[in-house]
């Protein structure tokens, strides 16, 4: 069955939708969107690095999206404006990334493909890599769940029953580097950020408790990515931003039915 360029395709883009959107709905009730795009943008840097030093892809974004997070983290802590040091750090991140990638002499080098995904072209072992961070991530929201869930609502009230905001901060660096460094090879960095909020931001009307939004975003994430494969394939259009553009419009559909109730 996996021989079939289009059912690995179909599995990675599920595999990376039910990863991300319940990691965004975290990612929306925190208004922590740029900090997603800063982190996705940082994986550009890591891809040159890793192919300079011969190096797995997902290896080299993984390392240097977790630096991001850890470097934002503690700078915030500093004084900085939030806003002001995600727009520095994401976009000088982008910037020494292609101009690392343009010294990687003697090898070929499709930028097109790591901005924009190219999620026809996944291996089985681009499967297995996508497939392994998305079970580790759901595992990891499952467990801290409520601790996650008390530290988004109040800070102050999560110190005060035991629970370490600043760790569970820390857990979901965690869990947004890996779905950055998983999901690369299907939307792309440019695109990632998305796939987090899109899906939970469409998720929110039609939910009444954050378990239900988490699961209806899975199910949005998912069906944006297999909707979008058709489409592509029916229309010959790019994968990745195809799959972004479902997404947009379960949205916009959700939108209106919650406005209409």
């Amino acid at each position: 069955m996996l021989d079939s360029f289009l059912v690995r395709a179909a599995l990675a883009g599920v595999g990376v939708g039910l990863a991300a959107a319940p990691l965004g709905c975290f990612v929306v009730w925190r208004r922590m969107a740029y900090f997603g795009d800063a982190t996705a943008h940082a994986a550009i840097l890591g891809i040159a690095l890793s192919i300079a030093f011969s190096l797995p892809v997902f290896l080299g974004a993984l390392i240097v999206a977790l630096a991001m997070a850890v470097t934002v983290s503690l700078l915030s802590d500093r004084g900085f404006a939030m806003d002001t040091l995600l727009g520095v750090l994401a976009h000088s991140a982008l910037a020494f990334g292609l101009v690392a990638a343009s010294f990687l002499s003697g090898v070929r080098l499709d930028l097109m493909a790591y901005l924009f995904g190219d999620i026809l072209a996944v291996s089985r072992g681009d499967l297995a890599v996508i497939w392994g961070g998305a079970v580790l991530v759901l595992g990891l929201l499952t467990w801290r769940w409520s601790a996650l869930l008390m530290a988004t609502l109040n800070a102050d009230l999560a110190q005060a029953s035991g629970i370490d905001p600043r760790r569970e901060q820390l857990v979901l660096t965690l869990a947004l580097a890996c779905v950055v460094a998983v999901s690369i090879k299907v939307v792309g960095v440019l695109l990632i950020a998305a796939m987090l909020v899109v899906p939970a931001a469409a998720a929110r009307p039609l939910a009444r408790t954050p378990e239900a939004m988490a699961l209806i975003a899975a199910v949005i994430g998912a069906a944006s990515a297999l909707g979008g494969l058709l489409a592509s394939y029916r229309f010959d259009t790019p994968t990745g931003p195809t799959m972004v553009c479902v997404a947009a419009l379960c949205f916009a559909l959700t939108a209106l039915a919650g406005g209409r109730r």
